[in-house]
């Protein structure tokens, strides 16, 4: 796949896509806003409008709960065993059932949790650093419940959540002492960019504010909670506004100061996330997509779910242009074709899915710094493609193992009613690869290698109907031929390696 191919060019615009759905549209819809879809989810999306699709699954997300608290949401040091090695499997196990809960919720939840796996990457902890089961159950709490929410809500629970404080500081952000990490943050990553409208005094005025969230309780683990006695009570000069201010105060002047750069800055996030990865390129007109989603973003007084609306409706959205030019993210790429086979799965794939991340890159719940993943180019490498093959196999293979016959199941899905009786092989394949990938295979000899895969050479070229070669005779049936299974099986190893594969 050449650079040339992820060049933004699109120039189409914010207005409505009117055209109902085709497939190929609907598993785009499907692969952007969620991790991908069911062949019969996509089938019953095809003829209808994109306005319908779009309002069913944000409101989906708006009313959506997060998940229910597991028992030990509001366990400190004092709940665990006194036993080093009971303690830690006990940490252990809670921690792979909130994987378990977690997975499964980005499996089945659509655009809540692709928006709050998004805010994941933006507003970044490290479980790794706070090592508290009970701190990263308020934060995924708040992710879920702010994602499509208000922004300045958003940013205001997230900074109080024990997570962020224990992550940047802001625990140790005395008055008399005052810790910067976090203001610093707040500016630089979360909320306005880096260099963006503020100044090194303003982040330090900011420190002097929120300082005194840093009571943490007699027993390890505990919500930190505000101390005033430990607070700056002094003036402070905030992006030019002087007062005693505190914590919401800093959030409101922010807000208040810097409405049109923080929604230039989140709605260029959404853009290259959702749309495109490259903003900035001249042969399409991003910026003024940007533009017009900022503008939303202001007019709503920072409602997220206004902009993700007028984004996802457009002809912007659905130009061929932005059609298959995100690589996948590891979770992308195990999720997606879980979706898309509709394979049964159970916690244990779950559970290897997660697992198997972190040889490509990405550790649920670690980013790899303040600054998230950094995405798209950077998945794919050497190390990681190889990665990426031999994981694939395995969950593959695991999956043949389990059922082979779900493999014909897959095949009858994507070739449709009318077409599951065939005995062409070329249809076959033709629609499995036009489901597992945005847009095809890039060349007719990729395709014919598919092809060649799935037909397998040691067979008579009459094995084949008359559909496929002149003449022969109709041996071979996709709803009967016992090898069919092993055939598909075969053709997803090949399509896992393809370039095109790695694409959303």
């Amino acid at each position: 796949m050449t650079m040339e191919y992820f060049i933004n060019c699109n120039t189409s615009t914010l207005a409505p896509y009117a055209v109902p759905l085709d497939e190929r549209r609907a598993a785009h819809l499907y692969r952007r806003l969620g991790f991908s879809a069911s062949v019969e989810t996509i089938n019953l999306a095809v003829g209808q409008s994109a306005t319908a699709i779009v309002d069913t699954l944000i409101n989906e997300a708006l009313t959506m709960p997060p998940i229910p608290a597991p028992v030990w949401a509001d366990w400190n040091n004092s709940n665990y065993p006194a036993d080093d090695d009971l303690r830690g499997q006990m940490i252990r196990d809670q921690r792979q059932e909130w994987t378990i809960a977690y997975g499964n919720a980005m499996l089945n939840n659509n655009l809540r949790e692709r928006l709050s796996f998004f805010w994941s990457n933006h507003l970044v902890t490290e479980l790794r650093v706070y090592d508290c089961n009970s701190f990263l159950y308020y934060y995924i709490n708040c992710l879920q419940r702010n994602s499509i929410g208000n922004f300045k809500t958003f940013v205001s629970e997230i900074g109080l959540t024990s997570a962020m404080l224990y992550y940047l500081d802001g625990v140790f952000n005395n008055g008399n002492n005052p810790n910067e990490n976090y203001g610093r943050e707040l500016y630089e990553l979360f909320a306005l960019g880096e260099g963006n409208s503020y100044t090194e005094q303003d982040i330090i005025e900011t420190a002097r504010a929120l300082s005194g969230y840093v009571e943490r309780g007699e027993e390890g683990c505990s919500q930190v909670t505000f101390d005033p006695a430990r607070h700056d009570a002094g003036s402070k000069t905030i992006l030019g506004q002087t007062g005693n201010w505190g914590y919401d105060d800093v959030i409101d002047i922010l807000f208040n100061e810097r409405p049109n750069e923080i929604a230039g800055f989140i709605c260029k996030k959404l853009y290259e996330f959702f749309v495109h990865p490259d903003s900035d390129d001249d042969d399409g007109n991003a910026q003024a997509i940007i533009s017009g989603m900022t503008s939303t973003f202001v007019a709503n007084n920072f409602e997220i779910a206004p902009v993700l609306s007028q984004l996802f409706k457009s002809e912007h959205f659905f130009d061929d242009e932005a059609i298959g030019v995100i690589i996948k993210s590891p979770f992308d790429y195990y999720f997606n074709f879980i979706k898309e086979t509709n394979f049964t799965y159970d916690d244990s794939t779950v559970v290897g899915v997660v697992d198997a991340c972190p040889l490509l890159g990405q550790i649920l719940f670690n980013p790899q710094d303040v600054a998230g993943w950094q995405r798209n180019r950077q998945w794919i490498n050497t190390n990681f493609m190889i990665g990426r093959w031999l994981t694939i196999e395995v969950l593959i293979g695991n999956f043949y193992q389990s059922n082979p016959e779900q493999f014909r199941t897959l095949a009858m899905d994507a070739v449709g009613a009318a077409n599951s009786n065939t005995s062409n092989p070329r249809i076959v394949v033709e629609a499995i690869v036009n489901k597992f990938t945005p847009k095809g295979l890039l060349t007719t000899a990729d395709f014919d290698n598919a092809l060649s895969v799935f037909t397998i050479e040691d067979v008579p070229e009459t094995y084949y109907g008359p559909d496929y070669i002149a003449g022969g005779l109709s041996l071979w049936m996709l709803t009967v031929s016992m090898e069919v299974p092993s055939q598909v099986y075969l053709l997803l190893l090949h399509l896992s390696r393809q370039p095109e594969f790695q694409l959303k």
